[in-house]
C-alpha cells in the first residue's frame, strides 16, 4: 500500500510517503510560513523524489486535528481532496497521538499538549499505546487532576513550555519532558497510525476535529439561541 501521510495542524508541517511500512521519503519544517503555499509544493517534490504519481496512491493519512483552526483546515481540505478526485481511502488521526507516538510508552503515561493559550491547552493522556484520558479541549488544573488518579511515571510531549512549573510542582520525580525532535509531529508517525485505522467510509464527510467550536461557531449560536444543530454537509 501506497500512503501519503500529512500533518499541518500545528506550526510544524510534516510529512511522509510509506509504502507497506517502509518510509521512502520525510520531511518536516518548523517555519512560521503559510502551510497552504508549502504543501503541495512539498507533496510534489518528495512524490519526484520516489518516482511516483497520484495516481499511484492508495491512502491518504491526515492529522484531523485538534491544533490551529487554518492549520488542521489545510491538511484536512487537501487530504479530503486527493482522497475524492483520486477515488483513494481517507483516514484522519489524532494529532495528539502523532505527538504521542514519539515516545516510548511502556509503563510511562505520556500527555501530548498543544498550548491553547489563556492557560487552556489540547491535551491527552496515553500508555502502551491506548487512549487512557480522551483528547480534549481542557486547563492545567484539570489535567493534574486527572494525572493524580495514576501511579505510573509521565513524560510530558509538546507545548508544554508554559505549563512546566505548575507540573512539576505537582509530580516533582514522577515527570519529565521530552526534548528536541521528540516535540515535533512527524510523518512516519501520520501514516503508522493511520495504516491501522479503518478508511472513511464516506470521505466528502470528513471533517476537521477542533474539540471546540469555533469562534465563528460560538458567534452564530449566540445569534441564533433556537436554532436546531443539524449537518450541512449534503449526501452525494
Amino acid at each position: 500500500m501506497k500512503i501519503l501521510a500529512m500533518d499541518t495542524s500545528n506550526q510544524p508541517m510534516a510529512l511522509a510517503l510509506v509504502e507497506d511500512n517502509r518510509v521512502l521519503s520525510e520531511k518536516l519544517t518548523n517555519e512560521k510560513r503559510n502551510h497552504s503555499v508549502q504543501l503541495l509544493p512539498m507533496i510534489a517534490e518528495m512524490m519526484q523524489e520516489v518516482n511516483w504519481t497520484p495516481t499511484m496512491l492508495n491512502r491518504v493519512v491526515v492529522a484531523q486535528g485538534p491544533g490551529s483552526y487554518t492549520g488542521v483546515r489545510i491538511g484536512v481540505t487537501t487530504a479530503k481532496t486527493l482522497a475524492t478526485t483520486l477515488n483513494i481511502e481517507l483516514v484522519g488521526v489524532s494529532s495528539l497521538a502523532v505527538l504521542a507516538n514519539n515516545i516510548d510508552q511502556v509503563d510511562t503515561l505520556v500527555v501530548p499538549i498543544f498550548d491553547a493559550r489563556n492557560d487552556n491547552m489540547y491535551a491527552g493522556i496515553y500508555k502502551n499505546n491506548a487512549v487512557i484520558w480522551p483528547d480534549q479541549h481542557t486547563n492545567i488544573t484539570k489535567l493534574i487532576a486527572n494525572l493524580t488518579e495514576f501511579n505510573s511515571k509521565i513524560i510530558v510531549v509538546g507545548e508544554y513550555q508554559n505549563f512546566v512549573e505548575q507540573l512539576t510542582a505537582s509530580f516533582a520525580e514522577r515527570i519529565t519532558f521530552a526534548k528536541g525532535l521528540a516535540n515535533l509531529p512527524k510523518g512516519s508517525s501520520v501514516a503508522q497510525l493511520g495504516t491501522a485505522k479503518a478508511p472513511e467510509k464516506w470521505p466528502h464527510r470528513f471533517v476537521p476535529n477542533y474539540l471546540r467550536v469555533s469562534q465563528a461557531e460560538a458567534d452564530w449560536q449566540a445569534k441564533h439561541p433556537n436554532e436546531i444543530e443539524k449537518d450541512y454537509v449534503e449526501e452525494v
